[in-house]
């Protein structure tokens, strides 16, 4: 089946066959903490045939946020907090974006095509916002509402290079209104390992028309939170995965004690 051939046979655009747009860990806990992970999934819905990727695509920067998911389940499985994770690759749909974005829904990312989403009608983009954009900003809406939150965290991995330019930091911390959390996880990284290079507001900014976690969940909700980027290649296997996860572990239950670094 022909990616067009699916588009035009489909009334809706999830199956049995699917996953479930949201990944709950740790649901029920009442920790202080909650971490969201926008990019952790690589899954397509079956409709839509693989985007009509190339062989290999799925695997890169492009198709998710690699190790990020990872470090996620690490720091939710070693403090007991709760994570809202993204099962559907970002080529799907990109939750950290405004579905309005065109962006949202890229037909070339970072070089590489994406048939799928060329040419996108406006009920192709109503199926993936309400079948796996709303179910999945919900999950976030719901777990931030528990009274127990203080804190919420993002965690993104972005990669080494991207366009031929060099982006030299271990990791980065995307914020606007809240400058002083990040700014404490910041120190505390640093308290640890001080060789470690740190963007704050590095490779990216925040901006309405371009992010959705820091305006619609951080800056909305009041509480205390931070985007974190961390680079890629320091967490494709599982050594980096848990020394990063330890980091921030550490960072962070110093942020919910209040103490310095």
């Amino acid at each position: 089946m022909t990616v067009d051939t699916a588009k035009a046979n489909r009334n809706t655009l999830l199956t049995g066959d699917d996953p479930a747009p949201v990944k709950l860990l740790n649901e029920a806990s009442a920790h202080p903490v909650l971490l969201v992970c926008e990019h952790a999934g690589q899954a397509i819905p079956e409709r839509l045939s693989g985007l009509g990727l190339a062989p290999g695509d799925l695997d890169l920067h492009i198709g998710w946020d690699i190790g990020a998911a990872a470090v996620t389940q690490r720091l939710a499985h070693a403090m007991g907090a709760p994570a809202v994770m993204q099962n559907y690759s970002r080529l799907v749909i990109d939750c950290n974006r405004p579905p309005e974005a065109a962006d949202a829904y890229p037909d070339v990312s970072d070089d590489a095509q994406v048939p799928g989403n060329r040419g996108l009608s406006d009920d192709d983009r109503a199926q993936r916002i309400s079948e796996i954009f709303d179910p999945y900003q919900a999950a976030v809406s719901k777990a931030l509402s528990h009274p127990a939150r203080r804190v919420v965290i993002s965690v993104h991995s972005f990669t080494a290079t991207l366009a031929g330019v060099v982006r030299p930091w271990d990791i980065a911390f995307l914020y606007r209104g809240d400058a002083q959390t990040p700014t404490h996880l910041r120190q505390s990284l640093l308290a640890q390992d001080p060789a470690l290079t740190i963007g704050m507001n590095e490779p990216y900014q925040i901006e309405d028309a371009s992010d959705w976690f820091v305006p619609r969940h951080g800056e909305a909700s009041g509480l205390p939170h931070s985007l974190i980027e961390i680079r890629n290649d320091l967490i494709t296997g599982g050594a980096g995965q848990d020394r990063w996860a330890g980091l921030l572990q550490h960072a962070i239950e110093r942020l919910l004690e209040g103490n310095q670094p």
